[in-house]
């Protein structure tokens, strides 16, 4: 191997026992005879030295112990492309294809051995779509034409964690494959151009294209980037990237960029790539953001950047305030968000309410960390939003009058989708913003008033029973109470504030909501008698016939306290005999009552 190496040997990639290196020097090392390699290894710990040798520098590394030297017969300089293909997709023949065959050129018959074997190899090679070729020490592209000649059909490879010195062997890779639309080379230390080196054509199909781990700047990304006219896909997780310019006429067609792992990254640094025309998702996992402004937004508007952003990604990093999600809100297009491993998300407040918060600020999302957001989920986010910040809206100048309406712009900065939120569902009315207890059992009590109308001689009790009561065990508590068979018990709910369907104004029947049995329906009763069925209830028995029919749509169910009765409350425009839209306006939960923070 030294009595074929030349000084051009400088650069190129090594392997030593699994490890990697590149070579930094080649020659002699005094006093020792013979030649040497100088290796700078991509895991400093696996060195000795910065590349000094008694006083005397012959190569240099970024590491203090990023260097060794080593015999060039230690080394392994890697193999072409061609040659990684056949050791991993050629199958081994078995001796009956090495048979004698009798083949015509001209008028001459020739006896061939294996003849057939070759045929059989190169049909193999030449049906391959995607091949792996991982770890497989490939450092350069072989004989001219050779790939092109005997797998023209690629159109997926994985070169990733290889001996490829540099990018213009890429490119002599890349050209033999005209159908390439899909290339990973992570973790091959690149050697980029200093200008634009990609051949018009060279990667005319190519889609996605994988440089982690390469150490490519984002200078050198936008040199080679002319060549990528139709690229959809790039990732460049963890290359010390500094986005330092804006791309002009390039990367224009880029619908997924991942930055990942690029600590340098800062905030200002995102507009320079605010206004790629259809990036839809972007990647910003651990580079350190905090924080994040679109300065041509005000409040409640949208910003022109990030024109078409769907899905954003900022896990892993330092959001620790509120600030940051109102931000997101000015995205016009965006319906997904991941931010899960944040100090905002991973403090002492309940994940679920810190959902449900997020959820209440951005208002387009329907998916949250990989999760969707179905609309009933929305709809008790908001609801719970609206009612646990009223106070503080009514104290900044915030009123139910929309004359009167004027919240201050610290309010309005802090709950920018509040003003929203009132428009959509009407301001909060006085008995819903109640100042929240400490949490102590006796602040955890809600005041239930028992009657049963069967038994008009049976006074009223009353009883106080905890949230997080289920209804099951309600039911299971007055059976026993009244001494009354839990199968035989329908409990419903009057309340003054809901109107019957009474022929004069001042009618005011008392109407209930309320469930039987197990599975089924939810039942309205009224003064007048009769039954109306059609809201669907998970835990109410099968609808018995009915007098009135039912117009509510489906629904599910909380149960909240309102002053110092038991409260069921609705999602939808649910009751038949009228009412307020403000009494309509109800946030349910499946199966459990109390406040409404307690249910997703």
């Amino acid at each position: 191997m030294s009595d074929t190496l030349t000084p051009d040997v400088i650069g190129r990639r090594v392997e030593v026992n699994g490890e990697y290196a590149t070579v930094r020097f080649f020659g002699i090392v005094p006093p020792v005879a013979g030649p040497w390699l100088g290796v700078e290894w991509d895991n400093p710990e696996r060195g000795k030295h910065d590349g000094s040798h008694e006083g005397t520098v012959y190569f240099k590394c970024r590491h203090p112990t990023g260097g060794s030297f080593i015999r060039p017969n230690k080394v392994n300089f890697g193999i072409d492309f061609l040659t990684a293909v056949k050791n991993r997709y050629v199958l081994e023949d078995g001796p009956e294809d090495a048979r004698e065959q009798t083949v015509t050129f001209g008028n001459k018959p020739v006896e061939t051995v294996g003849f057939d074997s070759v045929a059989k190899q190169q049909s193999q090679l030449s049906r391959l779509r995607e091949i792996s070729l991982r770890s497989c020490a490939v450092s350069s592209a072989g004989d001219p034409g050779g790939v092109a000649q005997t797998c023209p059909n690629i159109r997926k490879v994985d070169l990733s964690r290889n001996l490829l010195p540099s990018w213009g062997e890429v490119v002599h890779i890349a050209e033999q494959l005209k159908h390439l639309q899909v290339l990973n080379l992570s973790e091959n230390k690149l050697q980029f151009p200093c200008t634009s080196a990609s051949p018009t054509g060279t990667f005319s199909a190519l889609k996605v294209l994988v440089l982690n781990h390469t150490g490519v700047t984002w200078a050198e990304v936008l040199r080679c980037a002319p060549g990528w006219p139709v690229l959809e896909e790039l990732y460049l997780e963890c290359n010390g990237i500094r986005i330092s310019e804006r791309p002009t006429d390039v990367l224009q067609t880029v619908k997924l960029l991942d930055l990942s792992s690029n600590p340098s990254i800062e905030e200002n640094q995102l507009s320079l790539i605010a206004y790629l025309p259809r990036l839809e998702q972007l990647i910003l996992s651990d580079i350190g953001i905090s924080s994040i402004h679109f300065p041509d937004a005000g409040i409640g508007g949208k910003t022109s950047m990030f024109p078409s952003l769907r899905y954003l990604v900022v896990n892993d990093n330092q959001i620790s305030q509120w600030a940051f999600i109102n931000e997101l809100d000015k995205l016009p297009s965006l319906h997904a968000l991941s931010c899960i491993r944040n100090p905002l998300t991973a403090g002492s407040r309940d994940a679920q309410t810190t959902r449900q918060l997020i959820i209440a600020k951005v208002g387009q999302l329907t998916a949250l960390n990989k999760c969707e957001i179905l609309p009933e989920e929305r709809r008790g986010a908001e609801l719970d939003y609206r009612k646990a910040f009223g106070l503080e809206w009514k104290k900044a100048g915030g009123h139910q009058d929309p004359d009167r309406d004027r919240p201050s712009e610290a309010f309005l900065a802090a709950h920018p989708r509040y003003p929203a939120l009132c428009l959509k569902y009407g301001a909060p009315e006085d008995g819903e913003l109640k100042i929240q207890q400490p949490f102590m059992l006796k602040n955890q009590l809600l005041s239930l008033k028992i009657k049963y109308p069967n038994h008009l001689d049976q006074k009223v009790l009353e009883k106080q029973l905890p949230d997080s009561m289920t209804v099951q065990k309600v039911k299971g508590f007055l059976s026993r109470l009244l001494k009354v068979p839990a199968s035989e018990l329908v409990l419903s709910y009057e309340s003054p504030k809901v109107r019957g369907p009474g022929k004069q104004s001042g009618a005011a029947p008392r109407t209930a909501v309320g469930c039987r049995g197990q599975t089924g329906t939810i039942g309205c009763m009224t003064s007048r008698g009769g039954r109306k069925s059609g809201l669907t209830c998970p835990i109410c028995l099968p609808p018995a016939s009915s007098t009135f029919r039912c117009q509510a749509e489906r629904l599910t169910w909380r149960m909240t306290s309102n002053r110092s009765s038991f409260t069921l409350w609705k999602a939808e425009t649910a009751c038949w005999c009228g009412g307020s839209d403000a009494d309509r306006r109800q946030d349910w939960g499946r199966g459990n009552w109390g406040s409404p923070a307690a249910f997703p």
